[in-house]
């Protein structure tokens, strides 16, 4: 919401009045400006967390921006502006703690083969103690189901070795997609696999116990290099995580029906 300035300036000295007859004397305030954004500057009591705080923003709109053009929401001057202000305030995309993680997945699910359809995506996650958590995509979910499930199997002290979706799940999730749905790709994203989870729960402790670990994850810094789906968008929206991702397609099958 934006206000005309002219309409400031034209109520300031009543406003000014007003403070006069409340305060006994003259006002502290010689304009508009001076009663707004002048004042805003000593709201700050900590300049190291603000000067963090504001980097921090000019690296999510890096990237948001840099995804926005690649979809042909966002023209290339806009992705100009912000990667000026990255040079001129010395910023580096790996200035944010969950990048370079998510770049190391990446490399690493591409080292093992592990990706799907020829596409190596990983994620990574700062949970709210510091911990990054990783994950990557294969044939069997996508890059932020494997992160979700590895944080929530982290916060909840699940060894790695204990499966939380069962075979049976998984199987008939499978040959829903492939056998009814006609899908090209068994990998479940994040939505598919939250509700998977749920289903798990109702014969698995652990399941229980993970999915209870899942509103840890509010408010926790996620970033993938790849754009993220429309499945794993809604269900990281819905964990309220802080989310970027790379200007990079996770499916070679762009045509949207």
């Amino acid at each position: 919401m934006s206000v005309n300035y002219n309409r400031d300036v034209e109520v300031f000295p009543v406003v000014k009045r007003i403070l006069g007859k409340i305060t006994g004397g003259d006002s502290f305030y010689q304009s508009p400006t001076d009663m707004g954004v002048n004042r805003a500057g000593f709201s700050i009591v900590d300049d190291g967390v603000t000067r963090e705080a504001s980097k921090q923003e000019i690296l999510r709109r890096y990237f948001r921006y840099r995804c926005e053009y690649a979809m042909g929401f966002a023209d290339r001057e806009t992705v100009q502006r912000v990667e000026l202000f990255m040079k001129d305030f010395v910023i580096r995309p790996e200035d944010r703690a969950v990048v370079k993680p998510a770049w190391e997945a990446a490399r690493q699910g591409q080292a093992l083969d592990k990706g799907n359809e020829g596409i190596f995506c990983g994620a990574a996650i700062e949970l709210k103690d510091g911990t990054i958590i990783t994950g990557n995509n294969s044939a069997l979910m996508h890059a932020s189901s494997s992160l979700v499930l590895h944080a929530i199997k982290h916060l909840a002290d699940i060894p790695a070795k204990i499966k939380l979706l069962p075979d049976t799940i998984t199987n008939s999730v499978r040959n829903l997609k492939t056998d009814i749905l006609n899908e090209r790709t068994v990998s479940l994203d994040l939505e598919e696999t939250l509700i998977a989870l749920s289903i798990s729960a109702t014969t698995n402790p652990a399941a229980q116990l993970a999915i209870e670990k899942l509103t840890e994850l509010r408010n926790c810094e996620v970033h993938m290099t790849h754009i993220p789906t429309p499945g794993d968008e809604a269900g990281l929206r819905r964990l309220g995580v802080n989310l970027t991702s790379e200007p990079h397609f996770s499916t070679k099958n762009l045509f949207m029906p």
